[in-house]
């Protein structure tokens, strides 16, 4: 592994070139996978690439071969690629994703990445953005006091009217019912 990427290198990754293919490899710390030079994936920030002499080098480190590009020549299997995904998503959730996002991230065309996915999961990634976002919300509402409309903030739905909306037709209570539900449990009749 090299800790500084020469320009020449550095420019190449911007380029995409693929005359650099086979003379180095990168690697994006945020993500956990490593390219060849001319992987047509959005640019790295150059503060979080590696740079590595061969493919086996990046995988030593750690890192994933990139679905895209393939570095190693094999394909990433598909499990491998969703779990990439899960982890993307459960570190994400709170923010506005895209699935142009997660395939940018996780190195993948948006419609591949998408039914790549719900055929190993059950699920879209959308599905599972959202299904983040409920577990989170319920577990704050039910562990905290916190105002309602932070908690929607934080789960990333900052319209309180769509969150309470989306939220009572998730679980068929308001985001208070729900609350109050844990506050005062019915007690059963002996």
């Amino acid at each position: 592994m090299m800790d500084q990427i020469p320009d020449v290198q550095w420019q190449a990754i911007l380029q995409n070139d693929a005359a650099y293919d086979h003379q180095f490899y990168y690697a994006v710390k945020t993500t956990g996978i490593f390219c060849r030079p001319s992987c047509k994936s959005k640019p790295p920030n150059k503060d979080n690439v590696s740079v590595f002499r061969n493919a086996d080098e990046a995988l030593n480190a750690g890192y994933r071969p990139c679905k895209r590009c393939k570095p190693t020549g094999q394909r990433l299997p598909d499990a491998e690629w969703a779990d990439q995904i899960s982890r993307f998503i459960e570190e994400n959730y709170q923010h506005s994703i895209s699935l142009q996002m997660i395939a940018d991230t996780c190195h993948g065309s948006p419609y591949h990445l998408h039914r790549i996915y719900k055929r190993v999961t059950g699920i879209t990634p959308g599905e599972y953005v959202q299904r983040m976002r409920l577990e989170k919300a319920m577990e704050s509402l039910r562990k905290s006091d916190i105002a309602i409309s932070t908690i929607a903030g934080r789960v990333g739905m900052p319209n309180i009217p769509y969150f309470v909306t989306w939220f009572k037709k998730s679980t068929g209570f308001t985001p208070a019912a729900y609350r109050e539900s844990y506050r005062n449990p019915l007690m059963e009749e002996v």
